[in-house]
């Protein structure tokens, strides 16, 4: 165990007083984990390593830090002392704004306050001391103002038009991905990143380039419409109504997260930066504001600066009129700029004599839904096209449409009516639907068919080998899968099939879902540590407290340190004594009386307080 110092002492003492609330926020806020905690000591020697406080000093803003290196420079000071030394540096402000640093350091652990004013505790002062020499600003420096060189932004119409572009480039893409995770899981790898054939499936299915869906996958998780869970990636709960809504909501589902997750540092500087361009002088600005912040400041900054860019947020580093207003009106207002910006919804398609289908702009979701049922998607930008096939048709007919379902919907909203060759193909589909049959047996499911070629054909079907498909005497093929497994295996690989009942009639069968996603239990490990400490000094006098007594002053003797001892005496008052312990054992204190210059002995159980004396 390290050297305990004074401000071991001290900021145990300081720990032990606070409230359940505001210890478990210290310990979020400096990432303290449940490893090796005993007591408030300990958790105070965590809190006081060189390395911990180095990480707590990089998330600090360059105010903040020049008023703690006041501080830290006078060891003890009081207000109007740190007031007047700013001052001096150059660094003016107001008393409200330097109580605000000072509790914010204090939140952080990284000073303590007394009845004379604050204190930097010796492990920040050494720390901020060697700044320098890491390359880092000393005080003088950190007081030093920021003077940028400011750039022009493009006119906003054309960052505007830009700026929608990517924005319904972007909201496109993300659909199609969680469409995709819709269909089909994508599994994640051990050492993080999606596995190379699911990411390579991502690609095709958003249309976009295989580095492009991190970007993507990023974006759809944050906005709560995939979740990682056992290895894999699926849709959420969450993805269904969001696909149905209008382009403009779907795309403030995902710019409304984007400001959700920022940081309220990072948003309040980009709050404030409406008018210039987030580019290099911005990057500039971060890391003088951030002077320790390092590589983990420019990463916070620059994945939320390349999103929103993606989002339309941005355009060419330059905020546009829905991102301006996203950062100081909220999502709504946004969303309302950025519809009059993304291409109409249109509700009629073009039905091709090849089976295509083209809609000249983005199809209003309730159709392009229910498209998707039909046919496949094959682009899915300002115009779109989809191309029904045969397993198209067979897969709706198992959703429970029928040929005058799938006819009667198409007219509609055809513009060029229902060709030939489609009508053709629906009703062929229609007859064949059913020609393979699936249901459910004792030792898992059957296939049936009418057809006893079509039935041989799928026996030995390589691609099927995986359902471990057997001819039973009864003349069908068994499976120890169950029905919707050996099912949508089968629909897939193209063969007719429809779900029966146990009395032969054929029933649909919903597509193919993720399973619901259960939210994964968050270990609160600041709430275990402050429940396991509460338990070992509950805030009620009795022994607890004397064990706290005699922690502190085990620790004081260890180190060394002069410490104040407040002693009951007969009369029933208390006289408080400054002591170099050198002794604890037998209910009792030894130690150096400073004043008096003699050796004393107190009775453990007549000391009611201690603390440091430095």
């Amino acid at each position: 165990m390290p050297a305990t110092s004074s401000s071991t002492l001290a900021l145990a003492g300081r720990l032990r007083a606070l409230g359940d609330s505001e210890l478990g926020a210290l310990l979020r806020a400096r990432s303290v984990r449940d490893v090796g905690i005993g007591d408030f000591f300990d958790l105070a020697e965590k809190l006081l390593d060189g390395a911990s406080v180095q990480t707590a000093l990089s998330a600090l803003d360059r105010p903040t830090l020049t008023t703690l290196g006041v501080l830290a420079e006078a060891g003890a000071a009081t207000l109007p002392q740190i007031s007047a030394r700013l001052k001096a540096l150059g660094a003016s402000v107001s008393d409200d704004t330097i109580a605000a640093h000072l509790a914010t350091a204090q939140g952080l652990g990284l000073a303590g306050e007394d009845e004379g004013g604050f204190v930097a505790w010796d492990a920040v002062i050494e720390q901020l001391a060697e700044w320098p020499s890491l390359g880092l600003p000393d005080l003088v420096e950190l007081a030093t103002a920021w003077a940028p060189e400011h750039h022009g932004s493009e006119p906003r119409p054309t960052t505007d038009g830009l700026a929608a572009d990517h924005a319904f480039a972007t909201t496109m893409a993300v659909a199609e991905l969680v469409a995709e995770h819709q269909h089909e899981p994508a599994r994640e790898l051990a050492k993080g990143g999606l596995a190379l054939p699911d990411a390579k499936r991502l690609a095709s299915a958003a249309s976009v380039n295989l580095e492009d869906v991190a970007d993507l996958q990023r974006i759809a998780q944050r906005a709560g419409l995939v979740a990682l869970e056992g290895g894999q990636w699926s849709a959420t709960a969450e993805a269904a109504p969001w696909l149905l809504l209008s382009t403009p909501e779907v795309w403030a589902r995902l710019a409304a997260s984007w400001l959700a997750e920022l940081p309220d540092d990072i948003r309040q500087l980009l709050a404030g930066r409406t008018h210039d361009r987030w580019d290099e002088e911005f990057e500039s600005l971060v890391a003088w504001l951030y002077p320790a912040g390092g590589e983990w400041m420019r990463e916070r900054v620059t994945t939320r600066i390349r999103d929103a860019e993606l989002l339309g947020i941005i355009a060419k580093a330059t905020p546009s009129t829905p991102g301006t207003l996203l950062l100081t009106d909220g999502p709504d207002a946004a969303a309302s700029a950025m519809a009059t910006l993304l291409p109409r919804e249109v509700e009629q398609v073009y039905l091709q004599h090849d089976l295509s289908i083209v809609s000249p702009g983005p199809l209003a979701p309730r159709l392009d839904a229910r498209l998707r049922t039909i046919a496949a998607v094959e682009s899915h930008a300002l115009a779109s096209s989809y191309r029904v096939s045969l397993a198209s048709v067979n897969r709706a007919l198992t959703l429970g449409e029928t040929a005058e379902s799938i006819t009667e919907f198409l007219g509609e909203i055809s513009l060029t009516g229902i060709p030939q060759p489609l009508a053709y193909l629906i009703a062929d589909a229609s007859a064949r639907y059913g020609l393979v049959r699936v249901g459910t047996d004792d030792a898992g499911s059957y296939v049936s068919s009418t057809d006893d070629n079509l039935l041989g054909a799928l026996l030995v079907d390589q691609a099927l080998s995986p359902l471990a498909l057997v001819l039973g005497d009864d003349g069908r093929a068994h499976s120890r899968y169950d029905e919707t497994t050996v099912f949508w295996s089968l629909n897939e690989a193209r063969y007719p099939v429809a779900v029966e009942d146990a009395d032969g009639s054929i029933v649909p069968i919903a597509r193919r879902r993720a399973p619901a996603l259960a939210q994964p239990e968050v270990v609160d490990q600041a709430a275990n540590i402050v429940e396991r400490l509460r338990q070992l000094a509950p805030e009620e006098p009795g022994d607890n407290d004397r064990a706290w007594l005699e922690r502190q002053l085990d620790a004081a003797v260890k180190a060394r340190l002069t410490i104040s001892v407040t002693v009951t005496v007969q009369d029933g008052s208390s006289v408080v004594f400054v002591l170099e312990p050198t002794g604890l054992g037998g209910g009792r204190l030894r130690g150096r009386d400073r004043r008096a210059d003699i050796e004393r002995t107190l009775p453990l159980s007549h000391i009611t307080s201690v603390s440091s004396a430095v």
